[in-house]
């Protein structure tokens, strides 16, 4: 691993753990027993690594999502596959990620929205389809809207008015969110699977 992708993984780490704004170029120097000049040598500021963090992440999160399709035997098994890699992820994160994104790294912040309006937005209406044709999901849901729900839905964690940090597990709140998402579409077979994953994910621990 050489330099640039060593500053890009470890200032991952803090920003998840403490926040974009609370970590500073100095903090992430010393954190990794470097000089700041250093850094500056590979990132012109602290957008820059940010931005080059958040197109590592989408490369990341692009095929993480490709191996749960390819992966998976059904698309019940697919959200299964999904909620576990969403464990991993968020199990660590600071929810205030998303807000300094927004708020002090913009640019940063609308090409995360851009991969999620596009790429998650196409993942989700697959998995929707693929669901309704094998009689997981319900014949009758409207696949389009739902699609678009289920894609706002999964900001809300995010959210600290609705569900403040300090009375709320982000990652409880996610994955509460996808399964009651998923009771709502299924069918009586897609149920019966839903019963099944869920006991196999408790058995190991998820």
């Amino acid at each position: 691993m050489d330099n640039k992708e060593r500053i890009i993984q470890e200032a991952k780490i803090l920003f998840m753990r403490l926040g974009i704004r609370s970590v500073s170029m100095d903090d992430i120097a010393s954190h990794l027993g470097m000089s700041k000049k250093t850094i500056y040598q590979l990132f012109t500021d602290k957008d820059e690594l940010v931005d080059n963090i958040i197109d590592a992440d989408i490369h990341q999160l692009e095929s993480d999502c490709i191996t749960c399709c390819q992966l998976s035997a059904n698309a019940i098994d697919e959200i299964f596959r999904t909620m576990e890699m969403i464990g991993l992820q968020l199990r660590n994160m600071n929810p205030m990620v998303l807000f300094d994104l927004q708020k002090y790294h913009y640019r940063s912040f609308e090409k995360f929205m851009r991969y999620r309006n596009t790429f998650l937005l196409e993942i989700i209406t697959k998995n929707l389809v693929k669901g309704v044709q094998e009689e997981l999901y319900r014949s009758d849901i409207k696949i389009e809207i739902l699609s678009r729900f289920r894609l706002e839905s999964m900001m809300l964690a995010f959210n600290n008015e609705t569900f403040p940090a300090d009375h709320f597990n982000m990652l409880d709140v996610t994955l509460e969110i996808i399964e009651h998402f998923l009771y709502g579409v299924a069918t009586e077979k897609g149920y019966k699977l839903i019963i099944e994953y869920k006991k196999k994910a408790t058995n190991n621990g998820i």
